[in-house]
């Protein structure tokens, strides 16, 4: 991931993480998905979303009642 972006959102669940992503494209907010799941058990690991840091507090703030 390039420098200047940070992960704002960290789930185990895609659906999560795809409302997430629409929720900031819709506040036209530039956010990538990246999964983590392990190829060989798709139970372990998380799908994060990362915005760049310029946005991070308001991609937080929108997120926030995503974050339990």
């Amino acid at each position: 991931m390039e420098k200047d972006w940070v992960c704002v959102y960290s789930t185990e669940h895609n659906f999560q993480a795809e409302i997430a992503r629409e929720i900031l494209e819709n506040e036209e907010i530039d956010c990538v998905i990246l999964n983590e799941h392990d190829t060989a058990f798709p139970s372990i690991g998380e799908v994060e979303v990362w915005v760049h840091q310029d946005f991070k507090v308001k991609a937080i703030e929108l997120l926030k009642d995503l974050i339990l």
